[in-house]
């Protein structure tokens, strides 16, 4: 089985900083990392086809290649201009995937505003991605919808975060081939969920994962629940991404039951904040989970 990694630990160097490039991530992973991809972040992403076209040669020069994107529509606007706005600049974004070779696009429900109401916001958000998948799919690209937290970049937490909300979107949207989840136990953690009980909900429809885990550091569930009341830009400064194998998630738990399902996609290693340690903490996150796949016949 594919193990990917996500360069969380410097989104800010290479999205706002401009520190990094990334050759140097790609190079760094290639360098240091025991994966087989990686997963791209719109934000650092260039739409110019030929530049795309190079990145994905620099990679797969390094025995890498570039199977996920990483992006973040905001569908839940209730102004029909808005969301044409964000499906136009999803269609980009899975183009942008398929010329690099990828075959994954996250797409996400959108930012949990008050003045949208339950019922509509899962309307808005499940007619948005229905029309995309048609779009998907004659790029070769599969949709996969992540039980969300809040992208770094976003005012407020996602709608679908919850998950009953998730479940009634997910439902929602038909069955195809290019349209799945992508789960995230922390994720689940953070809603104040069991993530063993979302799996079991969505294990037939898990075409990828992001391998990642959490604690929380000065504060609990219940101050998070405080804090997204009055958000602020970017994560709660009370959760923190840590090694994976060494937070929350029970890794022997999710894969035994993904093995049961016949999991064979992507898993994506998303960890760490701190730049300091964010190399060294991938790499034990992908000692730990070569380990685990392995013992749970996850190759």
């Amino acid at each position: 089985m594919p193990l990917a990694a996500f360069p969380k630990c410097f989104l800010n160097a290479m999205c706002i900083d401009k520190t990094m490039s990334v050759d140097q991530w790609i190079a760094l992973a290639a360098d240091q990392l025991d994966v087989d991809g990686l997963e791209f972040y719109w934000g650092f992403t260039p739409t110019d086809p030929t530049e795309l076209a190079r990145i994905k040669a620099f990679a797969a020069a390094r025995g890498l290649t570039i199977p996920m994107m990483c992006y973040s529509p905001d569908f839940i606007k209730p102004e029909v201009a808005e969301r044409r706005v964000e499906i136009e600049k999803q269609k980009v974004a899975i183009e942008a995937t398929a010329r690099l070779g990828g075959t994954f696009c996250r797409v996400l429900s959108g930012q949990r505003r008050a003045d949208v109401a339950l019922a509509d916001g899962i309307k808005l958000a499940a007619d948005s991605i229905s029309e995309l998948i048609p779009f998907a799919a004659q790029h070769g690209v599969t949709l996969i919808l992540e039980n969300h937290y809040k992208d770094g970049f976003w005012t407020f937490p996602e709608f679908a975060q919850k998950m009953d909300v998730f479940l009634k979107l997910l439902d929602a949207i038909p069955e195809s081939p290019n349209f799945g989840v992508n789960y995230d136990p922390s994720n689940a953690i953070i809603a104040g969920d069991d993530p063993i009980a979302l799996l079991e909900a969505v294990k037939s429809r898990v075409v990828s994962m992001h391998a990642s885990d959490r604690f929380f550091e000065g504060g609990t569930a219940d101050d998070l629940r405080q804090l997204e009341a009055h958000p602020s830009m970017g994560y709660a400064p009370i959760l923190r991404h840590g090694v994976v194998g060494r937070g929350l998630n029970d890794y022997d738990k999710i894969f035994s039951i993904l093995k049961r399902v016949g999991f064979a996609g992507w898993i994506s290693i998303e960890d760490g904040e701190d730049v300091a340690l964010g190399m060294e903490h991938l790499r034990l996150s992908a000692d730990f989970l070569r380990v685990k796949m392995a013992e749970h016949g996850l190759k």
